[in-house]
């Protein structure tokens, strides 16, 4: 049953890197806010420190996952 849902195959769709994307950013702009209110203690610059960061890491992160989808190192051909 597991098998239809793993797939051997080096690439992924735009649409999909696009959503791991959205998710894990979300993830992060949370936890860098949380840590930047700690540090500064104004909820005011923790959300700027937290979005503006955010926003660039978003298009880095998706720009690192493209290049290593045309990487097939680490891949097992399929029989």
């Amino acid at each position: 049953m597991l098998r239809r849902f793993v797939s051997r195959s080096p690439h992924q769709g735009q649409l999909r890197a696009i959503t791991k994307t959205f998710c894990y950013r979300i993830l992060m702009v949370i936890i860098t806010i949380s840590v930047a209110w700690v540090v500064v203690g104004d909820v005011s610059d923790a959300l700027n420190i937290g979005l503006v960061t955010n926003l660039v890491k978003t298009g880095t992160y998706y720009t690192y996952e493209r290049l290593w989808d045309r990487i097939s190192w680490g891949f097992s051909p399929t029989n």
